[in-house]
């Protein structure tokens, strides 16, 4: 009983950052572009990195945020390019990475993404992690194209090669790579220097996130240029450390799991000491991350 309540405590503190950072007024958030070639940028601004590669076809995005920062956006991508947005592909269905769906849809872009994105995003959905509801997108944004595996796009003199990491961060997980430029978009797959979260509410594991990540790596080289899903631009030596973070503390969450330590008996023994100070800055806090863990090795 007391684990379950340090748990639910601890869940609605996040949940409470989480509408936070989902209710900061637009007004005090600055979109900020970062250049990683020519015609290809990331975005930074509140929710998930957002990806841009423009020419000739039009503008190709890589998730949009949240609803009230589409203008914003827009206007970001305007001081680059007079292109419009052609298509938007979603890295996953979290609304800080698909709230402005809607928008970009009505003014005519074309939505993709993998097809369990377009089921919980036209469906309701609880996320257990945040205990709360998420009533279903409307029409307009929801993905008009979905893939079950791989997709690929020839646009702006780039091959976009497009690919599912199954039961990761969530159940529809993409990443983006930008094979002629070498730069990678990880979305939640990847968060640089911080603990990630992982959706086991919605087929997200942590095993799973492993085994992405080590996908990811095996595509890419010591050149690539990674926009992850959150913190700043990445290489694949940020990504390599990530992966490091990540099994190691599978292992000690494991080993004390097996001992048959409580999740409150784990989170008092601290076994990411070494790392919280820095992996725990960010929304997931150590605590929030050994809960993650925990959840994901109960799993069969």
């Amino acid at each position: 009983m007391k684990a379950m309540k340090r748990l639910s405590l601890l869940l609605g503190a996040v949940l409470t950052l989480g509408w936070q950072i989902a209710a900061q007024n637009p007004q005090q958030v600055t979109i900020t572009p970062v250049k990683l070639t020519d015609n290809i940028y990331m975005l930074m601004g509140q929710g998930g990195n957002i990806g841009v590669c423009f020419g000739e076809d039009g503008t190709f995005l890589i998730d949009d945020q949240f609803a009230p920062l589409t203008e914003k956006i827009l206007a970001a991508i305007g001081e680059l390019t007079d292109q419009p947005v052609r298509f938007v592909i979603n890295t996953h269905w979290h609304g800080d990475h698909t709230g402005g769906n809607e928008n970009l849809g009505k003014a005519g872009a074309i939505i993709v993404a993998h097809e369990n994105v377009r089921k919980r995003l036209s469906t309701d959905q609880f996320m257990k992690a945040f205990n709360r509801e998420v009533p279903a997108a409307p029409k307009a944004a929801l993905p008009v194209i979905t893939f079950s595996s791989d997709l690929k796009f020839h646009l702006n003199g780039e091959e976009i090669q497009v690919f599912h990491l199954p039961h990761a961060h969530t159940d529809g997980d993409a990443a983006i790579y930008f094979a002629n430029s070498n730069v990678l978009h990880t979305g939640d797959l990847f968060f640089n220097g911080r603990y990630p979260f992982i959706d086991t509410g919605s087929g997200g594991n942590a095993n799973g996130m492993i085994a992405a990540v080590e996908k990811l790596l095996a595509r890419i080289d010591d050149q690539t240029q990674i926009i992850p899903g959150h913190g700043p631009k990445g290489s694949k030596a940020d990504l390599e450390k990530y992966l490091s973070v990540l099994k190691t503390m599978r292992d000690r969450v494991a080993e004390l799991v097996q001992a048959g330590k409580s999740l409150e008996e784990i989170i008092a023994a601290k076994p990411g000491a070494d790392y919280d100070d820095t992996w725990g800055s960010g929304f997931v806090s150590a605590d929030f991350f050994l809960t993650l863990l925990y959840e994901s090795l109960q799993e069969k």
